[in-house]
């Protein structure tokens, strides 16, 4: 999705400590070596005004670059409970964005504004475009829909889940959009047919919120800000 909006990626070789000790957990100093080097490379040459980082272990090397030099930071909590890099992070952060109440025992209250998570402007009035969306699914007007995402890659437990009850739901007369992840299409797409459509993704996130009546979906940040936009049950 990135690049399609014309943003380039540039990845960084870095991974969160393991649990267990192991050879990932040996590798971990020499991957946050070249992380850091590799994050001064790009804020030398992209010359940035301001640096977001919003989680994540990319983040931990590239803001600790940025503020080192000089460079404002702000950090975007989406989650009620931030994880370790953003609790570092924060420290030295100028502003943090937070997407719930009450976070001040996580980070330095003046520093905190509460912004919620960004979401897509196009979930703002979904029910002007049922019909539409409809069509555009094909989906029969008179059955109830069930959406069902697990995110980009997909959710195993929603998609065994879903596998186990497939008879139930359709013996119910409702009909089902089945967004089972690019992880498990090949697995799962041998039961698109009559009343389920069984996709690795979904680009008309607004149609398909807009067509569904009821949602099973993993609560990701993003997840849960857009389902209480959208306010399907």
């Amino acid at each position: 999705k990135v690049p399609q909006a014309g943003y380039a990626i540039k990845g960084l070789w870095i991974a969160g400590l393991q649990r267990q000790i192991n050879f990932k957990n040996a590798m971990f100093p020499f991957k946050l070596l070249d992380s850091l080097l590799k994050s001064k490379r790009i804020i030398k040459d992209f010359k940035p005004d301001v640096v977001i980082g919003t989680g994540g272990f990319a983040s931990g090397p590239l803001l600790q670059v940025a503020n080192s030099t000089g460079v404002p930071t702000v950090v975007q909590e989406q989650n009620s409970y931030p994880g370790i890099t953003n609790k570092l992070l924060s420290k030295k952060a100028g502003i943090i964005c937070v997407a719930y109440e009450n976070l001040e025992r996580f980070f330095p209250k003046e520093k905190i504004i509460l912004t919620g998570n960004p979401v897509r402007q196009d979930l703002i009035d979904i029910d002007s475009k049922r019909e539409e969306a409809l069509t555009f699914f094909k989906l029969d007007s008179s059955k109830k829909t069930l959406l069902v995402l697990g995110g980009s890659l997909g959710s195993r437990r929603i998609n065994q889940l879903i596998e186990k009850e497939l008879e139930t739901i359709k013996s119910n007369n409702v009909q089902v959009i089945w967004q089972c992840g690019k992880l498990y299409f090949e697995e799962y797409k041998k039961y698109s047919g009559a009343n389920v459509q069984v996709v690795a993704f979904i680009e008309k996130m607004d149609f398909v919120y807009a067509a569904a009546d009821i949602i099973i979906s993993r609560a990701g940040a993003s997840s849960v800000s857009e389902l209480c936009i959208v306010g399907k049950p």
